[in-house]
């Protein structure tokens, strides 16, 4: 079967260009000169329209065990969601426990995912266990197309690694070329801060955030920073929250040092404010690291303009606010840790260029383009153009929306952004080369998604 996607403006990292995209079965065959007759079995009119690579959301929890309970979405549902809001692949986190093996560890996510994905689909690798075995491992997780590995500076007794775990499982990645990812926040402190809030009576949600201070973001990313460099380790930060962390990460890109950060929309667009609302309802704004002052929004923007901030990824960790959020009434510590956001992140970042942050390209760029790179999946993702799958999304930059818990499709009753009025939105998605949402509805399917065993990441030097 053959598609035609004629008149849009296709937008790519490099450049936007008004062509027209054939597709024949998941491939893109084509780009096609506006007015130059071609025949195919379907036409998709995109005037008025961008035509852009599908969304790739690099950092989601399906189905994650966290706190006596898990989140919210399963593989199904945070796939369909995914696919509503643009996005054509997700990579989300195996979780090992301590005790148990990495392989082990990522035959069970497959059992959760496999024939349940409605968009494509990889792993990343956390590690909480550090030892000779778990070090071996890795090697054959690569094999395995899973190449990146998260490790923890918080979360003591849980996910909690020290410096000398920490440096070993770079070394590792330096010997394999792998990348280690980092949750930077430290760890020790915080459960400091943690113990004497709720020892002063101050138990509400906004004291998720005030014990957790930049500061201690800022310190333990540029402990990583260092300890990469002492090891030649590649290191990714996760969700990037603050000014202090980001600043380590510029020091350390601007010397040439392979360091890379992602943030995540919350930050862009949520606050400390939000954390403080009343009755409790700032329990459904709990993430870690927390949300900080707006004034950090602003450097944010500008790391994501000069490329110190590589892309944005949504830390998707849905749990319900009833008989979830609610474990932490009386007690901030004991509130489950996340956010919904898979559905949303392309709208929220078109918000971007509509407010002249980003410019177009670049919105496609952090994404799409990058999130491929970085996680060894280009040219077969994150471009429109002949050879690469076709994940293709028809993008309407002039319709309105108003997001809410009402209409959005993630498995979670709030959403963090309700209320919300956004410029732009999704229009048709092709998921290799299938068109799974369009103005009628969701025409995809669990099992449609396919595993994506990864290379390396692209940017390494």
């Amino acid at each position: 079967m053959s598609t035609l996607i004629r008149g849009g403006t296709v937008v790519n990292a490099t450049g936007a260009v008004a062509a027209d995209v054939l597709v024949r079965g998941e491939k893109i065959a084509a780009l096609v000169a506006p007015g130059f007759e071609v025949q195919a079995d379907t036409v998709i009119d995109a005037t008025g329209k961008y035509v852009i690579p599908g969304g790739i959301d690099g950092h989601t929890h399906m189905e994650m065990p966290f706190g006596g309970t898990s989140s919210a979405d399963t593989f199904e549902t945070g796939t369909v969601a995914a696919a509503w809001g643009g996005t054509t692949t997700i990579i989300d986190f195996a979780v090992q426990a301590k005790g148990t093996s990495l392989l082990s560890t990522l035959d069970k996510w497959h059992a959760k995912a496999d024939g349940n994905c409605a968009v494509d689909y990889g792993f990343h690798m956390i590690v909480s266990d550090v030892n000779d075995s778990s070090l071996k491992e890795m090697e054959s997780c690569i094999d395995a197309g899973v190449n990146t590995f998260k490790m923890f500076m918080a979360y003591p007794g849980v996910f909690y690694a020290t410096d000398g775990e920490i440096l070993r499982a770079m070394q590792k990645a330096r010997e394999t070329g792998a990348t280690v990812m980092m949750h930077a926040e430290n760890g020790i402190a915080i459960d400091q801060l943690v113990a004497q809030a709720l020892a002063n009576g101050r138990t509400d949600p906004v004291q998720h955030g005030l014990t957790r201070p930049p500061e201690l973001e800022g310190e333990a990313t540029s402990r990583a920073i260092a300890l990469a460099k002492v090891t030649g380790s590649p290191l990714y930060i996760v969700h990037l929250s603050a000014s202090h962390a980001l600043d380590a990460v510029t020091k350390a890109r601007d010397t040439g040092q392979n360091v890379f950060a992602e943030t995540c929309p919350q930050y862009l667009f949520l606050s400390l404010e939000d954390l403080a609302k009343p009755d409790f309802e700032g329990a459904k704004y709990v993430a870690s690291p927390p949300l900080r002052p707006k004034e950090h929004q602003t450097e944010l923007w500008r790391g994501l303009r000069t490329n110190d901030l590589s892309l944005v990824s949504t830390d998707h960790c849905p749990f319900c606010f009833k008989d979830q959020k609610e474990l932490g009434r009386g007690d901030f510590s004991k509130i489950p840790n996340g956010m919904p956001g898979v559905e949303h992140r392309m709208d929220l970042l078109h918000q971007g260029v509509v407010r002249g942050e980003l410019s177009l390209e670049r919105w496609v760029e952090i994404s799409s383009t990058t999130p491929a790179r970085m996680f060894g999946l280009y040219p077969r993702k994150g471009v429109i153009a002949p050879g690469a799958d076709a994940d293709v999304v028809v993008y309407d930059p002039s319709a309105e929306q108003t997001l809410s818990a009402a209409t959005h499709h993630m498995n979670v009753d709030y959403s963090a952004y309700e209320g919300m009025e956004l410029t732009g939105r999704v229009d048709t998605v092709l998921s290799r080369g299938a068109v799974v949402v369009d103005g009628s509805g969701f025409h995809g399917g669990a099992g449609h998604g396919k595993f994506l065993g990864r290379d390396l990441n692209q940017y390494l030097i």
